[in-house]
C-alpha cells in the first residue's frame, strides 16, 4: 500500500509541476527562466520516479502482474 501512495504522490508533484509550467508559460511571455525550471523538475521527477519502480521491480519489492489475468 506504501508503494502505491508513494507513486500517486510522485505522479501529483509531476501534474503540479507540469500545471506550473503552463502558468509560467502563459503569464511570463518568455521573459524568465520559470517555465524552464517547472518543466526540468517535471522530467526529473518523473525519471526518478521510473527509476524508483524499476528498482522496487528488482528488488521484489514491487509485483508487477499482466493485464487482464
Amino acid at each position: 500500500m506504501l508503494q502505491k501512495l508513494i507513486i500517486v504522490a510522485f505522479l501529483v508533484v509531476i501534474l503540479y509541476n507540469l500545471g506550473a509550467g503552463l502558468y509560467y508559460m502563459l503569464t511570463d511571455k518568455g521573459s524568465t527562466k520559470r517555465t524552464v525550471n517547472a518543466l526540468t523538475r517535471r522530467i526529473a521527477i518523473s525519471v526518478v520516479l521510473i527509476l524508483l519502480i524499476i528498482l522496487g521491480i528488482w528488488t521484489g519489492v514491487i509485483q508487477p502482474h499482466g493485464v487482464g489475468r
